[in-house]
């Protein structure tokens, strides 16, 4: 054991030296890191919510109004389906979350062709009839489905929309059927964060009906009554029903600027693309109306086909406001309105008193561990406190590196580590004194303490590690960040203890040639 190879020691020396490289970014000022080059490690370690503040919402998904478009989707599939096969219906209309219609001619042919029709826009549909009168519904078990894989596409683009933002480690968890929690740290404004989530960001490009009159109280059936997004004048339009081309086709979405103006450039699929060509194609000379969650954005007269698959979208916004659009469009259209139930601010004073008492209970643990170790095991506890703080600099290290949330449980683990850390060296210390007593020389001593105490460390930190492995599998939130620290120190104490440690020994005890024991 007293054998160390000189690749080992490089291997030391070059983990030590890349914990200081990855350390060393927290101690400069944010200002420093980002003007660094790229080459070189300029990640800090990201406070959670509790230590630096941020924005906490829980919102809730409007199951109701989501369960209103799904049934109207079925509606407009009907008409447009049955009136294409040519089959008589009337009295199409919504009735407690069914679609209910007559045939005007109910004989058994008619009723299986409407009912092939309909069923090939979902196996959920229950079809039912009773002479002419048909109902159409969803069952319960696909409503049930339906609900769930609502919620959890929710969260999904959630995620998405504020993984653009540039936030560091935003918290989504599904709280109950229908609730979403959602934390960011560090956010200085809510209310933009609140903006970005709560659009649905349902795009759709649609024509407009110029043969009817805007100002009418009613639109005809196949078109509806929109107001543009202009809050101060607004402008109505009627706008047909039928979506000629919808956001699910978009690719990319982009904030940039056309004569002087933030414009928001989309760019289409395959599918898309076509799509859009074939509909500029046939209706050149027509408005052309570009619909964002009810509200007509702009609608510009189709000059002539656009057949390179991309538009432009205008609307009088500004830089951020056409940021913020690009990155809804990106990030895909919400199934449901999210709606704010709670908003919590956590204050920076509240972080900085948390930051600072985990700071007191580091040091006072850390300097209370050195004291310890340097009364009871002297030159050897010297060795032990620097394999401690190098300990301490490879675990912010690891945290700057991977980029890793610390939370105050998550200082608490650190601090929980300092004292574990060198746990390690005491096993192996009083191993060493042991085989002393028992007549070893120095040399053999030290060889048979650091032999006998390494399956006693490893066993002792495997089974913590398991548990930190089981509190980071099934906790959530802040679990999550105590197990993170937690494992990230065994490692490194392990790492220190019979790696760092053992070297500075061995080092000594080939410079020094000494026969006593200095603990």
């Amino acid at each position: 054991m007293l054998q160390f190879p000189r690749w080992k020691i490089f291997l030391v020396l070059a983990v030590l030296l890349a914990g200081l490289a990855f350390a060393s970014p927290n101690l400069l000022p944010k200002s420093v890191t980002d003007n660094l080059p790229d080459w070189a490690p300029s990640n800090q370690v990201n406070l959670g919510l509790d230590l630096q503040g941020g924005a906490s919402l829980l919102m809730e998904v409007d199951l109701a109004f989501a369960a209103d478009e799904r049934v109207k989707n079925v509606l407009e599939f009907i008409r447009d389906n049955l009136r294409s096969a040519r089959i008589g219906y009337q009295n199409l209309s919504v009735s407690e979350g069914s679609v209910v219609f007559d045939l005007r001619n109910p004989d058994d042919a008619t009723r299986e062709r409407m009912r092939a029709i309909i069923s090939q826009l979902s196996q959920g549909l229950l079809i039912s009839t009773d002479e002419a009168r048909v109902t159409v519904s969803f069952s319960e078990a696909s409503t049930v489905e339906w609900r769930s894989r609502l919620v959890e596409q929710s969260i999904e683009i959630t995620r998405a929309r504020l993984d653009e933002t540039g936030t560091k480690e935003p918290s989504i968890q599904r709280q109950g059927e229908d609730r979403i929690l959602i934390q960011v740290p560090g956010e200085k404004d809510p209310d933009r964060i609140k903006q970005i989530i709560g659009k649905t960001a349902k795009l759709n490009f649609r024509m407009v009906d110029q043969s009817a009159d805007p100002n009418a109280l009613r639109a005809p059936a196949d078109a509806e009554i929109l107001l543009s997004n202009n809050p101060e004048n607004p402008q109505r339009y009627v706008i047909k029903k039928r979506i000629l081309v919808s956001g699910e086709n978009l690719s990319d979405a982009q904030a940039t600027f056309q004569d002087g103006q933030p414009v928001v450039s989309i760019t289409f699929d395959a599918t898309g693309g076509k799509r859009f060509a074939d509909a500029t194609l046939a209706n050149v000379g027509r408005p052309f109306a570009i619909v964002l969650d009810g509200k007509v954005i702009s609608a510009p007269v189709i000059r002539s086909a656009i057949l390179s698959g991309s538009a432009i979208i205008s609307g009088g916004f500004t830089v951020e406001e056409a940021g913020d659009l690009a990155i809804l469009l990106r990030a895909g259209a919400l199934p449901a309105p999210l709606i704010v139930l709670e908003e919590r601010s956590v204050g920076p004073g509240l972080g900085a008193d948390s930051v600072l008492a985990g700071q007191i209970a580091a040091a006072l643990g850390l300097a209370l561990v050195i004291v310890f170790m340097a009364v009871a095991y002297g030159s050897f506890g010297l060795m032990a406190n620097a394999a401690l703080v190098s300990n301490l600099i490879l675990i912010f290290a690891a945290l700057s590196a991977l980029q890793a949330t610390l939370t105050l449980p998550g200082i608490a683990g650190i601090v929980l580590t300092i004292g574990m850390a060198v746990d390690a060296n005491v096993l192996i210390f009083e191993r060493i004194r042991e085989e002393v007593r028992q007549g070893q020389s120095l040399t053999a001593a030290i060889d048979n303490g650091y032999k006998r105490a390494v399956t006693t460390i490893l066993d002792s930190n495997i089974t913590t590690l398991i548990a930190a492995f089981l509190l980071f599998q099934f906790g959530t939130g802040p679990i999550k960040g105590f197990a993170v620290t937690l494992t990230i120190g065994l490692l490194t104490s392990m790492f220190t203890a019979i790696m760092l440690t053992r070297l500075i020994v061995i080092l000594w005890l080939r410079r020094n040639r000494s026969k006593a024991l200095p603990i």
